[in-house]
């Protein structure tokens, strides 16, 4: 058991590092939670400071996720639960640190990139399925809280699917599955008001299958 402890808080600790608060700072001089929606996730970033530094922040928080899920977990005792549970428990505990960093008075991010590398370690079928429907929500819509959303359903339906089809799936993840959409929704809980009010920003450019289809009309148009 103390093991587990040390293993989650360490992982707490990992997901905790204000990437795109740090970053801001070295390469812009900029605190990103004075500027856009004041949130300090790797959405705000690419708002903020460009698509590079933002692919950057949201690389690196995917790999907290990742080490988090596949490297920490292994300090853990494998009696309990077995790998899944740390796996996913340390998984977890790097998502929260994202969402409640410890060094950022607690106010952190939305914890999507962080969950997703955590995801491609626990569940790599489950990590694809989410990825593209994010990117075909994204296309079509430039939406980053609705392909968010879709993410998380994709990885859902995924993981449920699998196991209702003969791939047997652990309890313990069968359990991160359902509780992934309402955790996500939650984070989200302000994005969703501007949604059904129809205030919530698009990212133009993030909408390629969009911007596409719009391009392709005008020259037909011609």
């Amino acid at each position: 058991m103390i093991l587990l402890i040390l293993s989650l808080v360490l992982s707490y600790l990992l997901g905790s590092f204000p990437t795109a608060i740090v970053l801001g700072r070295m390469f812009h001089g900029k605190d990103l939670r004075d500027f856009g929606s004041g949130n300090s996730g790797a959405t705000n970033a690419f708002r903020v400071f460009g698509w590079k530094l933002g692919l950057a922040i949201a690389a690196i928080d995917v790999a907290k996720g990742a080490l988090a899920a596949g490297l920490l977990s292994r300090i853990a005792d494998p009696s309990f639960g077995g790998a899944d549970a740390a796996k996913l428990l340390c998984g977890v505990a790097a998502v929260i640190g994202h969402v409640w960093t410890v060094f950022a008075r607690f106010r952190g991010g939305k914890g999507i990139a962080t969950a997703a590398g955590a995801i491609l370690v626990l569940s790599p079928p489950g990590f694809l399925a989410a990825l593209i429907l994010f990117a075909l929500t994204l296309g079509l819509s430039g939406i980053v809280s609705l392909a968010s959303f879709s993410a998380a359903f994709g990885f859902s339906a995924c993981v449920f699917a699998l196991h209702a089809f003969g791939k047997t799936q652990s309890a313990w993840l069968l359990g991160f599955a359902s509780l992934a959409l309402p955790f996500v929704l939650f984070t989200h809980r302000a994005n969703l008001v501007r949604l059904f009010t129809g205030q919530e920003k698009s990212m133009q450019r993030a909408a390629f299958i969009r911007n596409i289809c719009i391009k392709s009309g005008k020259d037909r148009a011609k």
